[in-house]
């Protein structure tokens, strides 16, 4: 590995105890995530109806019933969380635990049969994300991250510890976006262009599963815009957990109240030196 992609020895960052999920919380969420991806592979390259939803974008059965699938675990463990969901809304959402759930992320990539859309599933303690998961159901690969935990990768081939790598050079990073298309508003357009033209590779698509490929140190930078609250609020811990750090353009923590433009990097010193290019 050359010298400007190191890899350092990823750490989670520290969190208070009444933030930091328990053995149960985590246990749960992976199993919020089987029942996701139990959902999705059901359907997953079969012909199912595509609807579309006001803002245009598509929805299909498997995005509502892995949802709803999720929903019922919830309320049947913990009736006092509120729920968050792309496709059924809203619950008791100033819970103090509250739930975010984005059940196909990538539901595009899904009907034209790629494998690179994911589940993505948060806890948010007061109004942080604390546990998060970005489950990839046709990939077979999962990553789980937890306040003041070590974020874990599984796969085929067993479980380890996720780790971003070093890159502390906006000339020798791969930066990530799901879309040009994403960068619609002129001043959100020019920022990326600014990175875009200061990073070594640009490479489009992949969803929620760069940001799980950045916690394993494949990729240094995703940028992307016009993102929801259940879009990003699963990335936080995951990427925190494996060393890395995403912020909006601002350089301010993700909640409930962002902006939707979020900027992730695995290298502490490549996160600011990106910023200085988006900041608008």
């Amino acid at each position: 590995m050359s010298d400007a992609h190191a890899r350092p020895a990823a750490a989670p960052p520290a969190a208070s105890a009444d933030a930091t999920p328990g053995d149960a919380l985590l246990a749960l969420a992976e199993r919020l995530a089987d029942a996701g991806r139990q959902a999705a592979r059901h359907h997953f390259r079969t012909p199912v109806a595509v609807d579309d939803k006001p803002d245009a974008s598509p929805v299909t059965i498997a995005d509502r019933e892995a949802e709803s699938a999720m929903r019922r675990i919830i309320e049947e463990i913990h009736p006092d969380h509120g729920i968050v969901g792309e496709e059924h809304g809203t619950v008791r959402g100033d819970a103090e635990y509250v739930w975010v759930l984005d059940p196909i992320d990538g539901t595009k990539q899904f009907i034209s049969g790629k494998p690179t859309f994911g589940c993505l599933i948060a806890l948010v303690h007061r109004g942080r994300p604390v546990l998060g998961v970005i489950e990839m159901p046709a990939l077979g690969e999962r990553w789980v991250g937890a306040a003041g935990r070590p974020t874990l990768f599984t796969d085929a081939h067993g479980e380890v510890a996720a780790g971003s790598r070093g890159c502390a050079r906006l000339d020798a990073a791969t930066l990530c976006a799901t879309s040009p298309g994403m960068f619609a508003h002129a001043a959100d357009n020019a920022a990326f262009e600014r990175l875009r033209a200061a990073s070594k590779l640009t490479l489009y698509g992949g969803d929620c599963h760069n940001y799980g490929l950045l916690a394993a140190g494949y990729l240094d930078l995703v940028c992307e815009a016009g993102m929801s609250y259940y879009d990003f609020a699963a990335l936080v811990p995951v990427i925190e957990g494996a060393g890395g750090v995403i912020t909006d353009w601002r350089g301010r923590p993700l909640g409930p109240g962002s902006d939707g433009r979020v900027l992730a990097a695995g290298d502490r010193t490549l996160h600011a030196q990106a910023l200085e290019q988006v900041r608008t």
